[in-house]
C-alpha cells in the first residue's frame, strides 16, 4: 500500500473528528452562544448537508485541476474554517463556518478517494478504502471523545483549534507524499465531465448508491441516539457514554480492517456478513435495551458489523462507476451522507412519536434489511452479466442446421468448461 494512501487516511482522521465531535459539545456551544440545544444541533445537520452537496459540486468544479493541488486547497479551506470557527463571535458565523468546512471536507473525500484508488491495482480497492475509512474509525475512537474531553475542560473553541492544527499537519503530509499530477496529465487521462455524467444512466450505479444510503441511514438512525439510550433506557451513568463510544469505535476499526481485506476477494459475501450481523445486533439491542451489560457489549459488536461492510460498499461504487473516476468518490460521499442525514431525522420521528429510544434500533434494523436487499440485487445483476449467453438452437433439419461439432477445430471439446453463472473475472 503506497504511503500516500496512509497520509490521506490521516487527513480523514482530522476531517472525521470535526464531523462528529460536536455531538459531545452541544451543551457547551449552546451556553456560550446563547442558543438552544436543538439550534446547536443544527450545526451537525448543516455539516451533513454540506457534505451531500459539496462532494459532487467540488468534484466537478475541480475536475481539470491537478489532484494534489486540489487536495491542498481543500485542506487549507478546511483549516481556515476551523480557525474562524474557533474565533466566531456568534452562532451565525459558526454556522457558516460549519457549512464551508463541510463542503471542503466533502471535496477532499471525493478527490482523495479517487487519488487513493488510482494509486493501487483494482484488486486492492477495498483495502485502500479501508485505510481511508480507518481514519474515520480512529476518529471515533480517539478524536471524537478527545475533542469532547478537550472542549469540556478548556471550552468548545479549543476543540476547533485542535482540528485546525491536525488539518494543517495533514496538509503538509499531502504536499510531501501525495504524487503530483500536471494539468496535461489531468486533461489527457480523465474523461470529460459530460462523459462521466453518463454513468448515472446505469441503474447499477443508482442501486449501489441507494444500498449505501440505506445502510448509513440504518446505522445513524440508532447511533445518533445511543447516548440517551444508554442513560435513559439502560440506566447507565453519563460517565459510561464515552467508554461505550470508544468500544464502538474499536469495533468499527476492526470491522474496517477485516472488511477491507475480505471484500477485495469476496465482495458480496462480505457485504452479506456485515449487513446481516448489523441487523442481528440491532434487533438484540432493541430486545435487551434495558440490560446495561448487554447494550455495552452489543454496541461494540454493532461497530464491528456495520464497518465490516463499509469498505465493500465504497469499492462497489467505484466498480460500477469506473467510467467516472472523479465523480465516483463524490458519489460515495454523497450516498453515505444522505443516509447520515436521513437516519437521525427518521430516529427523531420515532422518538417524537412516543415509541422510545429502543425503537431507533428497530427502525435501524429495517433500513439495514433494505440495504441487504439492495446488495442481493447487485449480486444477481453481476451473476447475470457474467453468465454466457446461450446460442440459439438451429431448427432441426433446417437450411441453417449444421452438423454437430461443425466449425469447431478437431480435438477441442464441445463444452467450454465454464459453468453457467461463472463470473467473467473467474474464467
Amino acid at each position: 500500500m503506497p504511503l500516500a494512501v496512509y497520509i490521506l487516511g490521516a487527513a480523514v482522521f482530522a476531517l472525521g473528528t470535526s464531523e462528529f465531535m460536536l455531538s459531545g459539545l452541544l451543551p457547551e456551544v449552546a451556553d456560550d452562544l446563547d442558543v438552544s440545544i436543538p439550534s446547536a444541533g443544527l450545526l451537525i445537520s448543516a455539516f451533513a448537508i454540506g457534505m451531500v452537496v459539496g462532494a459532487p459540486v467540488l468534484a466537478a468544479a475541480t475536475q481539470r485541476l491537478p489532484r494534489r493541488t486540489t487536495l491542498v486547497g481543500l485542506l487549507a479551506v478546511f483549516t481556515a474554517g476551523h480557525v474562524v470557527g474557533a474565533l466566531a463571535p456568534g452562532y451565525g458565523v459558526l454556522f457558516v463556518c460549519r457549512v464551508v468546512s463541510a463542503v471542503a471536507c466533502a471535496g477532499f473525500w471525493a478527490v482523495g478517494a479517487a487519488v487513493a484508488i488510482s494509486l493501487v491495482p483494482p484488486q486492492a480497492r477495498a483495502r485502500t478504502m479501508a485505510v481511508m475509512l480507518g481514519g474515520l474509525s480512529i476518529a471515533n475512537i480517539a478524536g471524537v471523545p478527545g475533542g469532547a474531553a478537550l472542549g469540556q475542560s478548556l471550552g468548545w473553541r479549543s476543540a476547533f483549534w485542535a482540528v485546525a492544527l491536525m488539518s494543517a499537519v495533514a496538509l503538509v503530509g499531502v504536499l510531501l507524499f501525495v504524487p503530483r499530477t500536471s494539468p496535461q496529465d489531468t486533461a489527457a487521462h480523465r474523461p470529460a465531465l459530460r462523459t462521466e455524467l453518463r454513468v448515472y444512466r446505469d441503474p447499477q450505479v443508482w442501486l449501489a448508491m441507494t444500498t449505501t444510503a440505506l445502510f448509513a441511514a440504518g446505522t445513524f438512525c440508532f447511533f445518533s441516539y445511543l447516548a440517551p439510550l444508554l442513560t435513559d433506557v439502560a440506566g447507565l451513568d453519563e460517565g459510561w457514554v464515552p467508554a461505550v463510544l470508544v468500544l464502538y469505535g474499536i469495533g468499527a476499526l476492526i470491522g474496517t480492517v477485516v472488511g477491507g481485506r475480505l471484500a477485495d476477494a469476496h465482495m458480496f459475501g462480505t457485504l452479506y456478513a456485515g449487513l446481516g450481523s448489523a441487523i442481528v445486533v440491532l434487533v438484540l439491542i432493541a430486545l435487551f435495551a434495558e440490560y446495561a451489560p448487554a447494550v455495552i457489549v452489543l454496541s461494540g459488536l454493532f461497530g464491528l458489523g456495520a464497518f465490516l461492510c463499509s469498505p465493500g460498499l465504497n469499492a462497489r461504487i467505484f466498480e460500477v462507476a469506473a467510467g467516472a473516476p472523479t465523480l465516483a468518490g463524490a458519489t460515495t460521499t454523497s450516498s453515505f451522507n444522505t443516509g447520515n442525514t436521513i437516519g437521525p431525522w427518521a430516529g427523531g420521528l420515532v422518538i417524537g412519536g412516543g415509541l422510545g429510544y429502543a425503537w431507533t434500533a428497530w427502525l435501524g434494523a429495517l433500513l439495514v434489511v433494505a440495504a441487504l436487499g439492495g446488495a442481493w440485487l447487485q449480486s444477481r445483476a453481476v451473476q447475470r452479466a457474467g453468465r454466457p449467453a446461450r446460442p440459439a438452437r438451429p431448427v432441426a433439419g433446417g437450411a441453417d442446421a449444421a452438423p454437430r461439432g461443425a466449425g469447431r477445430p478437431t480435438g477441442v471439446p464441445e463444452s467450454t468448461g465454464v459453468p453457467e453463472g461463472t463470473h467473467a473475472g473467474e474464467r
